[in-house]
């Protein structure tokens, strides 16, 4: 972090305009050869650079531009470097980032400007964050082939999402992140769980769970990396993700007409919307059934299956592995709520409800 000093006002930041934190900074040159020093002894390999935005953002983003100028021209580094583009950086500034940096990010915070300007009152989603993103990701998607010929290839963009803070739902979060990643303006995306930070305005804030940020993390692999549709994502009536099964065990289970596959004969992409069998395993079992014979669980369980999960939803030579999973029961509240008394909590006993 190039700097901790910072004129935003993010809520959630302990590092916010407000807070009592000790300020300091590093010029460029002391970004540069501090780094160089640790490569050297081997004790970092890459860097990811980020800063607060103290007054202008776009003197500070000219200072990081000028650490990763150092590191590249005159230090002749060609590893890898993460860059954070701050929020007001210029156009310019972007496609410099762009340049010099294997990886760049703008974190968005929240999935709309409503979210964001609720907490951050500064930042500007739709005029400054998104488009500065996009862009960001046009650059490393049309110089893909030419970075790579020069031998300094691109990893794409990435950003963030501040969970919980906001009041936002899953649904948009995962909605937004799913066009993006279509239209190959973003690699992946972060989420961070909010917690609340003494000292900040929204020390007395509820906390989001982490089984949360990890619904958000297993859903944006479905949609990147095992070939599901946004549309086939299952929310709660919230607007959020089920937290009690993860997101390619809630599909399952609402859709049991799938299953059980045929694990000598289901297609990869087929087994891939299997829990507990992930991209490696699918592959696996694909190869070895053109070999040997698969006789049941122990043999699946070598080639990295959880059959603990996948049992329910396999069958081999026409029998299933295990018994079909029990039907469960959609929850009244959300997760972590409850009714706020029993029902039978009154004068009248409870054998005259029936």
């Amino acid at each position: 972090m190039q700097t901790n000093a910072c004129s935003l006002s993010c809520g959630y930041c302990p590092t916010f305009c407000g807070g009592k934190v000790k300020r300091t900074g590093l010029a460029p040159e002391e970004v540069a050869t501090t780094f160089m020093e640790a490569h050297r002894k081997g004790l970092a390999q890459g860097l990811f650079l980020t800063s607060g935005v103290p007054g202008r953002a776009v003197r500070m983003m000219d200072r990081m531009l000028a650490s990763l100028q150092i590191l590249r021209q005159r230090e002749g580094f060609r590893g890898y470097v993460h860059v954070k583009v701050l929020p007001g950086a210029e156009t310019a500034q972007v496609e410099e980032a762009s340049r010099l940096a294997t990886r760049v990010s703008a974190n968005l915070e929240a999935p709309g400007d409503g979210y964001v300007r609720a907490r951050a009152r500064e930042k500007d989603f739709g005029g400054d964050l998104l488009p500065k993103l996009m862009l960001a990701g046009r650059l490393a998607r049309d110089s893909r082939e030419q970075r790579r010929r020069d031998g300094m290839p691109t990893a794409g963009t990435t950003t963030q999402f501040v969970v919980g803070a906001a009041g936002e739902r899953d649904r948009e979060t995962l909605g937004l992140v799913a066009r993006l990643e279509r239209e190959r303006m973003l690699h992946h995306a972060h989420f961070s769980a909010f917690q609340p930070v003494a000292g900040t305005p929204m020390e007395g804030a509820p906390g989001t769970p982490a089984v949360r940020k990890l619904r958000l993390y297993q859903a944006e692999h479905l949609l990147r990396q095992y070939g599901f549709g946004f549309d086939e994502l299952v929310f709660g009536e919230d607007g959020n993700l089920p937290l009690d099964d993860d997101p390619k065990t809630a599909w399952a289970l609402a859709h049991p007409e799938h299953f059980p596959l045929d694990v000598l004969h289901a297609p990869h992409e087929l087994l891939l919307r299997v829990p507990g069998l992930g991209p490696k395993a699918a592959a696996a079992v694909i190869a070895q059934r053109r070999r040997v014979v698969l006789r049941g669980a122990r043999d699946l369980r070598r080639l990295g299956v959880d059959t603990a999960r996948a049992a329910h939803f396999l069958a081999l030579r026409g029998r299933r592995l295990a018994p079909a999973p029990p039907a469960r029961q959609l929850r009244l509240f959300p997760h972590g709520q409850h009714l706020p008394q029993s029902p039978f909590k009154t004068a009248v006993p409870p054998c005259a409800y029936r």
